[in-house]
């Protein structure tokens, strides 16, 4: 059962699981006055199969009987992340008070925290969380997300393309490359293999364990909110690009893997462009390509930040203390020569 807390005018209940009826109809119909909903807004963000051990939760508000904000979450040891750089995990109904609907989910939110020493929050600036602000969690903008407006159709996104990326489009499919959505249980096989090439690859380092075949196989069934494309070259799966979604709302590049030798003949720049023709036809109305490197930024759109809340609750607030820091050395660094600050960022780890 989930915890429910009564306020005055409004309260929240902390889901654990899957709702149960009533409760997911309640929360489907806030969704549907949200303006972009995201599929970790959904119900479906516990039927993820790559959170298990990581303790999902959700903190719906509540009016009366209806559902006004969600705010969506996993555990990581003595932190709690809703949400990523990458990847707001928070809406609110637009039509609700929305302070009253903020101040609820943060109190669900530090109710499941507990004794949690760092809680993160990331939302659009299209949502500020200014009742967070006030409860001590600190604001910091970040690069955020190249997010193109689908509503205009395939057509007009295509030319606002750079003209190297239509060209290299153009390119992929003279050479023959071929993309199709996954349907088959074979698909899913074939775009495994490709992913467990792309993570033994030494072009990048990579974070985290492999995903077993279960769990991207169990991924890539949730066909309500997940769409699997693979590019072919004479029948080989070549590259794969994953795509989430709410149906409505938000489309989001997910994840991408590639084979290195056929890097050369562009796919990836193919398969975001079939994702994103498809998208169009499916009445979806933003896509979020999850980053705003060079790759990303070539597709147009524009460059939308993301903003992290976060409260520091550890002692001597460390890791506030480290982020400052970090600040001063990269403000120093950008007094430096560019190859001097190309160098020591790529010691760190950043772009």
């Amino acid at each position: 059962m989930p915890d429910v807390i009564k306020k005055t005018g409004m309260n929240f209940k902390i889901l654990h699981g899957f709702p149960d009826a009533v409760l997911e109809r309640a929360w489907r119909d806030c969704l549907s006055r949200v303006e972009f909903p995201s599929h970790y807004n959904t119900p479906e963000y516990f039927l993820e199969p790559y959170f298990t051990g990581r303790r999902p939760f959700a903190v719906l508000a509540f009016e009366d009987d209806a559902v006004s904000g969600a705010l969506t979450g996993l555990h990581q040891g003595n932190k709690l992340h809703c949400g990523l750089p990458s990847r707001p995990q928070i809406c609110v109904d637009p039509t609700k008070d929305p302070n009253a609907t903020q101040r609820a989910l943060m109190e669900g939110l530090l109710s499941e925290a507990g004794p949690a020493e760092l809680i993160s929050v990331f939302t659009w600036p299209s949502l500020e969380l200014s009742v967070f602000a006030d409860r001590g969690f600190r604001r910091r903008q970040l690069p955020g997300n190249v997010v193109l407006d689908l509503s205009q159709g395939a057509d007009a996104v295509f030319k606002q393309f750079s003209k190297d990326r239509r060209r290299n489009i153009r390119f992929a499919e003279k050479n023959g490359i071929e993309v199709q959505m996954a349907t088959t249980p074979q698909d899913i096989v074939e775009a495994y293999e490709v992913y467990k090439a792309w993570r033994g690859t030494e072009r990048k380092e990579l974070r985290g364990a492999a995903f077993t075949f279960e769990v991207f196989d169990r991924a890539a069934q949730l066909s309500n909110n997940r769409r699997l494309f693979l590019a072919r070259l004479s029948g080989k799966v070549i590259a794969i690009n994953i795509f989430r979604l709410c149906p409505g709302g938000l489309f989001e590049s997910a994840a991408n893997s590639s084979l290195d030798e056929f890097m050369h003949l562009k796919p990836n720049e193919l398969l975001q462009w079939r994702g994103i023709e498809w998208a169009c036809n499916q009445g979806l109305r933003r896509h979020s390509l999850g980053g705003s490197h060079q790759f990303l930024v070539r597709f147009g759109g524009t460059v939308v930040p993301i903003i992290r809340y976060r409260l520091d609750r550890s002692w001597l607030r460390k890791h506030d203390i480290r982020d400052a820091a970090r600040d001063i050395g990269r403000e120093a660094l950008r007094k430096t020569s560019p190859s001097l600050e190309k160098r020591v960022r790529s010691w760190f780890g950043e772009n």
